[in-house]
């Protein structure tokens, strides 16, 4: 699992570097924590055994997992990209075949950008799902921990060890599919030859604009976690990466009325996606809108990266990157429902049915 939760014995070491001893009243430690995150008690209690914590983009905090601590995690597919991230190193695990399946969170699409990248199935369940006690925050109002997997019925089946919710992928029936309009623009050639072949008549609503779902998701994600770090910014700085601490500043940087307005506006925007969606069984986009960049590649991959899943952080709704029928470098494509079951489900259909697609 992406090495942002406490397992007892061991050491977070997306803090080494920066904490030199658990500071008073946080959850942070250096030290080998004294217990399990919640999330590592249930799937313990349901016979997993943690087979090791993997590396990630420092914090959680950015989407190639390029972590100046500790090195990049590197793309099964081609070495010289990234993994995505934050979970890259939970990706690379299960597409390498190290683990059954591995445990990542996901604030701004950091289980499904890394799914995408790496070719596995990502699942970010709908917000709230599994309990994040123990877990390194991020963005205290947007955080959630999913799994990754090589297929759909594995990721269910961590899903339910992870939160003890049920679901059955049993008398699948083919799900009513819909594309946001206007949403899909300015994809590399290999995403777009991707979406083309999955896409072919599937039907398009009018939808929610996605960049007032971006920005809003985007500016409580620079706030909230600005102040989670804000004492250690300013007690030092060095400690970070260039990229983090540059967000973190950002967020430090931005007004309060700016907070209170994209706090105002999420429920109002969660409330014209729920009308959007009547009679939806799913949405289709993709996951990202490139292929995993260079591992030189700087902070201007972190928008077409983000581009499609972070206004599903802004609403809370469950998500699976699914693996796209192609040859080459990996492409994701995520499947939007209302219901946990319901995202699972419908991915489960089209696994099944892209498997007769061409590549």
């Amino acid at each position: 699992m992406a090495d942002l939760r406490q397992i007892r014995q061991t050491v977070t070491i997306a803090l080494v570097g920066l904490i030199k001893h658990r500071l008073p009243d946080t959850d942070v430690y250096i030290t080998p924590a004294i217990e399990d995150a919640h999330v590592v008690k249930n799937i313990r209690a349901h016979g997993c055994m943690v087979v090791g914590k993997a590396n990630l983009h420092e914090f959680a905090y950015g989407v190639t997992s390029v972590n100046p601590h500790y090195g990049p995690v590197r793309n099964p597919h081609d070495r010289g990209r990234v993994a995505g991230g934050s979970s890259g190193g939970s990706a690379v695990a299960v597409a390498m075949g190290m683990c059954d399946w591995a445990v990542g969170s996901d604030t701004g699409g950091s289980i499904r950008v890394p799914a995408s990248l790496c070719g596995v199935v990502g699942f970010k369940p709908r917000l709230g799902s599994i309990d994040v006690t123990g877990v390194i925050p991020l963005s205290w109002s947007l955080d959630t921990l999913g799994p990754l997997a090589s297929d759909v019925t594995t990721a269910a089946k961590a899903y339910t060890m992870m939160s003890n919710e049920v679901i059955s992928l049993e008398d699948l029936e083919p799900p009513t599919l819909a594309v946001p309009r206007g949403w899909v623009a300015d994809l590399d050639a290999p995403t777009e030859a991707a979406w083309r072949r999955v896409s072919r008549d599937v039907p398009e609503i009018d939808f929610v604009e996605r960049d007032a779902l971006f920005r809003v998701g985007l500016t409580l994600l620079l706030v909230q976690a600005a102040a989670y770090h804000r004492r250690w910014v300013r007690e030092c700085p060095e400690k970070y990466g260039s990229d983090v601490l540059e967000h973190l500043k950002r967020g430090l940087a931005i007004p309060g009325v700016d907070l209170v307005d994209a706090m105002h506006d999420q429920p109002r925007l969660m409330g014209a996606v729920d009308d959007a969606m009547e009679g939806v069984d799913a949405l289709l986009l993709p996951a990202t809108a490139i292929v995993a960049p260079p591992i030189e590649s700087g902070t201007e991959v972190r928008e077409p990266l983000t581009r499609f899943t972070r206004p599903f952080n802004t609403t809370g709704q469950p998500v699976v990157s699914l693996p796209a029928p192609v040859t080459g470098l990996p492409v994701g494509i995520q499947i939007v429902a209302q219901t946990n079951a319901g995202a699972l489900r419908a991915a489960k259909w089209l696994e099944q049915e892209w498997r007769h697609l061409p590549r």
